[in-house]
């Protein structure tokens, strides 16, 4: 019944078998053929007759496993099962149950890899799911066994410093596979922190090109455990490489298979790149700068012209600053590019004061003020008095 596994119903039963054995073993060791023999008196030849008849009977246990919950009750109690263990064992299985339901039918947030920020309605809609799954799950457990099921401690998540494996994917892995994913990775994450602390005992900052060998030294046991789409899943949700391909793409909104054609365009380059960084030798500095060129021509090459200039607008700090700044003020969307022009040219100016080794401190710091003057005189006009106020108040936080 949904991989239960029989060990429970031996710890529980078999105390309770053996108890019925030894007793009747020990009142009666002739009324067993073949393994006791009858005990007399020295000298007598009176045969003892019993009533008392111990049948050999073959045990199977999928003459007590049901898909029905009360029956299964019953089964296990005929064959005199104990209560707390009978409660153990039906409360592990519709955990079982449960769990599996957790990880296929709840659609999360963390589920949509290719979004840059999670969907709230999303998250807000496995929330309620989840709710509803717990509410089934106790009342089942009440209807089947009664309050006392209580006590028994229900773990979720399993593993809770490790991915969550859900998902129509990830959620259908087997035990056995889910078990070996989280050994891998907490085998990997014991790895690297004990790399860390070696280099941080030495003094000395962690290589990058170590850290990249260990993050491909997972992923090649990870390929052991799982074939080319599970994989595939799982390193698009967690790895390294998508975490940061989804933070480039901040902003712009794409789909599924249009960021997992871009992971498919960028990860391979990504891990080449990797593993030269830091390196000072020319000839792996021209070699990473070739792959970065060509990382770069691909992803304009799948976005196309207007896209990418957005995407490359969104690489740009002052830029995300400005779309935060329209946000907060309530400024449209259309007025973003303009006040990101004017922070721009206003952040190079100063820039510009500061690495002028000709000016004097005090004419370095008037011509700072001038600048300020400048971005706030343009800022006003731009956005309008009230919601520059906002502005300011925005600023002040």
């Amino acid at each position: 019944m949904r991989g239960r596994v029989a060990l429970w119903i031996l710890l529980g039963c078999n105390a309770a078998l053996t108890a019925m054995l030894l007793y009747f073993g020990s009142l009666m060791p002739e009324s067993i053929p073949g393994i006791a023999h009858r005990l007399l008196p020295p000298g007598s030849s009176k045969s003892y007759k019993t009533n008392v008849v111990v049948r050999r009977q073959n045990f199977v246990w999928n003459q007590i496993e049901s898909d029905d919950y009360a029956t299964y009750i019953a089964n296990l109690r005929e064959i005199g099962c104990p209560e707390p263990t009978i409660r153990d064992i039906i409360v592990a299985d519709v955990n079982q149950l449960f769990a599996r339901r957790r990880a296929t039918e709840v659609a999360t947030a963390e589920q949509q890899w290719w979004k840059s920020e999670p969907d709230p309605e999303v998250a807000e809609s496995a929330a309620e799911k989840l709710k509803t799954l717990e509410r089934e799950r106790r009342s089942l457990l009440s209807a089947l066994l009664g309050p006392a099921w209580e006590s028994s401690y229900y773990p979720y998540p399993t593993y809770p410093n490790s991915p969550p494996l859900d998902g129509p994917i990830l959620g259908a892995l087997s035990p056995e596979v889910k078990q070996a994913v989280h050994t891998i990775e907490n085998r990997s994450q014991e790895r690297r922190q004990a790399y860390l602390d070696a280099m941080r005992k030495e003094g000395k900052e962690p290589d990058p090109i170590e850290l990249a060998k260990l993050r491909q030294q997972t992923r090649n046991e990870l390929a052991q455990v799982l074939d080319g789409g599970k994989l595939e899943e799982y390193v698009l949700r967690y790895s390294n490489n998508a975490n940061a391909l989804r933070g480039e793409l901040h902003g712009l909104t794409t789909t599924a298979e249009e960021f997992r054609s871009l992971f498919r365009i960028t990860d391979p380059l990504d891990q080449q790149i990797q593993l030269l960084a830091g390196s000072a030798d020319p000839a792996d500095v021209k070699r990473r700068q070739e792959l970065e060129q060509q990382r770069d021509t691909s992803i304009r090459q799948a976005l196309g012209t207007d896209r990418y200039q957005q995407y490359k607008l969104m690489q740009d700090p002052v830029y995300r600053e400005a779309q935060t700044v329209a946000q907060q003020v309530g400024a449209n969307s259309e007025r973003v590019l303009a006040l990101y022009e004017i922070n721009r040219v206003t952040e190079q100016e100063r820039q510009r004061i500061r690495n002028d080794e000709t000016l004097t401190a005090e004419q370095r710091t008037q011509a700072l003020e001038e600048v300020s003057a400048a971005q706030t005189t343009s800022l006003r006009r731009l956005l309008g008095e009230e919601a520059y106020q906002r502005y300011l108040n925005s600023q002040k936080r």
